[in-house]
């Protein structure tokens, strides 16, 4: 159908200006064809499927032929990323201990650390270590699970069981060529000092994102569709495959949905669902042909996975169009049930999971596109059929986003090239989104995060170091910086914060506020790295408290093993988590209580 539109819009000659309006009736007629639409409310249809095999390996040969022969774009400025609702601070009662920092409430991520107040599940490089750690006088390491030749392992805790995710080095053997292989193991742990495997499956391909909702934990898996050496005369479609114990399913062309989009490279993205707490139960799954999978979005009933689509057609001799837009599928998630319910897309690309939220029904994305122009950034309102219901286009000229954050009826917005401008956006009409005021400041805040409903948390950079702001939004029409910003010192500083959410530890009820930092003055070469601790309050904003190091050296640089990556409490301890050690501190007084090496 592509093709089809592209043969007969081509002519021998052609203006730029007559090229800009074939390609705007161009975009709407395909987007019409498929099913979504960029400003026209669009005809929803459902996804394709093949009818056989041969029908997956024409439908590839043909599209990445075409897109080979047109000088096909496949760079984006956020391709492969992440590769994450109102208040989700688990903050209804006081905990008597803190939990990962996740971005919709009942939607557990997948972390290198968690705890269920009286253990702590450990992820260092292969292993996975259980310790008792309260109290923390008596911490000590139970037990040690080890995962040769596996990398970027996420955890998740439910009940008695311990659901280990993550990727393999050792790659499977396909035909004449290798794929990388994702993996779920779930671990009986009702013995702490002897764990049990009791159920494993591997996928073909690589894992993009996962969350655990009631007992189901769901993965994403990213697979290419095609060997990488394939000849132009015989294209070898590598079929994705579950892998469990007793068995291995390979997914049949049949049951993979696609929508017609031209790319040079195609992936199969599986979405699995694995129940956690009943082993006996299969796992069900979903297949897509798609791009590659650049980050999801999770509600409690919904998953939305985001792929950029940089397609570049012919419109004439010398002249291209570009299709710089994000597909999104939004797919049903009920127990074991997983459905693909709606397909759309947006102009442009996000930048992360913040970037997305559901909320009454309603789906919103921000992005930022890059035209001759300059970068342009946007905001979408779209029903559950993913059809664009409202737009707001155009913010901040020259810009791109570095970071959202919606919170029911709002969304914060920071954009930034030389200043930080911080919108404040109405989404209480969907149809009709508007700014109702921002700030300038100096720097930007790389992560938003909710103090109350009237007051935003920003933790960035301004020049070469660490800045932390808060941002008071009771007047809409006018936010404030309503303390003096927090700058962390030194030549230059950092925070893991910024690129890794589940870093950060925030606790209204406690006023405490806790994030790793590094910072580095090169002249006197002196290196530090660790957690800083702060009082926070509306009144008198952050009080740095005093810090917490893992390293045994201030000028030697710093030694990765102890790099301070996770800080969590458990009543009265703050506990900080790196590679090789565990230290455990008064929350109050910082003064050390105990410390466990990991072996």
């Amino acid at each position: 159908m592509v093709l089809k539109l592209q043969r007969e819009i081509k002519q021998k000659t052609v203006t730029y200006g007559i090229a800009a309006i074939l390609l705007a009736i161009l975009f709407a007629t395909i987007c019409f064809n498929f099913g979504v639409q960029l400003y026209i409310p669009p005809v929803s249809i459902p996804l394709n499927t093949f009818s056989s095999y041969e029908e997956l390996e024409d439908f590839l040969k043909t599209n990445m032929e075409q897109a080979e022969n047109i000088g096909q774009q496949y760079w984006s400025p956020f391709r492969g990323g992440d590769m994450k609702n109102l208040l989700s601070l688990d903050a209804e009662t006081a905990p008597a201990h803190s939990t990962t920092n996740i971005q919709v409430a009942g939607v557990d991520e997948g972390d290198i650390v968690k705890t269920d107040r009286e253990y702590l599940y450990v992820v260092s490089s292969n292993d996975v270590y259980i310790l008792k750690a309260y109290p923390p006088e008596q911490a000590q390491v139970l037990s040690k699970i080890t995962l040769n030749e596996t990398y970027d392992m996420k955890i998740y805790v439910n009940g008695d069981k311990l659901a280990v995710l993550g990727g393999n080095f050792a790659p499977i053997r396909i035909s004449y060529t290798y794929t990388g292989e994702a993996f779920v193991n779930v671990y009986d742990i009702s013995n702490k000092t002897h764990p049990r495997l009791t159920r494993t499956l591997s996928l073909n391909g690589t894992l993009s994102g996962s969350r655990m909702i009631g007992n189901y934990v769901y993965a994403t898996v990213n697979q290419l569709a095609v060997h990488p050496n394939t000849n132009k005369t015989h294209l070898e479609v590598a079929l994705p495959k579950i892998s469990t114990a007793d068995a291995v399913k390979e997914i049949q062309a049949t049951e993979i949905r696609y929508i017609n989009v031209p790319d040079a490279f195609y992936y199969f993205t599986t979405v699995i669902a694995v129940n956690i707490i009943n082993d006996a139960q299969e796992p069900t799954y979903e297949t897509f042909l798609t791009g590659s999978t650049a980050c999801m979005y999770v509600s409690q009933s919904n998953m939305y996975l985001t792929i950029p689509n940089t397609s570049v057609w012919i419109l004439s001799a010398g002249v291209s169009g570009t299709r710089d837009e994000t597909l999104i599928y939004r797919v049903k998630l009920d127990g074991e049930e997983i459905v693909c319910e709606a397909e759309g897309a947006v102009s442009g690309y996000v930048l992360n999971q913040f970037s997305m939220d559901e909320y009454n029904g309603f789906f919103r994305i921000a992005t930022t596109k890059w035209t001759n122009d300059g970068s342009k950034n946007n905001l979408y309102s779209l029903n559950m059929s993913l059809n664009i219901v409202g737009e707001l286009e155009g913010l901040a000229p020259g810009e791109r986003i570095y970071s959202a954050r919606f919170m029911g009826d709002r969304c914060y917005l920071v954009t930034f090239k030389q200043i930080d401008p911080f919108f404040v956006i109405d989404l209480s009409s969907p149809t009709e989104p508007k700014v109702l005021g921002e700030l300038k400041i100096p720097g930007f805040s790389g992560y938003l995060h909710p103090y109350d409903e009237n007051h935003i948390i920003g933790i960035g950079k301004q020049d070469s170091n660490v800045k932390l702001s808060l941002f008071n939004v009771t007047d809409v029409t006018a936010p404030t910086e309503t303390v003096t910003p927090f700058i962390v010192q030194g030549d230059w500083s950092d925070s893991t914060v910024l690129t890794d959410h589940k870093a950060f530890l925030f606790d209204k009820s406690k006023q405490l506020l806790v994030l790793p930092v590094s910072s580095n003055w090169y002249y006197a070469k002196h290196y530090w790295q660790g957690a800083y601790v702060f009082n926070i309050t509306l009144s008198d904003g952050f009080v740095l408290k005093g810090d917490v190091t893992h390293q045994e050296s201030e000028v030697n640089g710093w030694d990765s093993n102890y790099l301070v990556k996770r800080v969590l409490y458990i009543e009265n301890t703050l506990y900080t988590v790196s590679n090789k050690k565990i230290k455990m501190n008064d929350l109050e007084t910082l003064q050390e209580i105990n410390e466990v090496k990991l072996p």
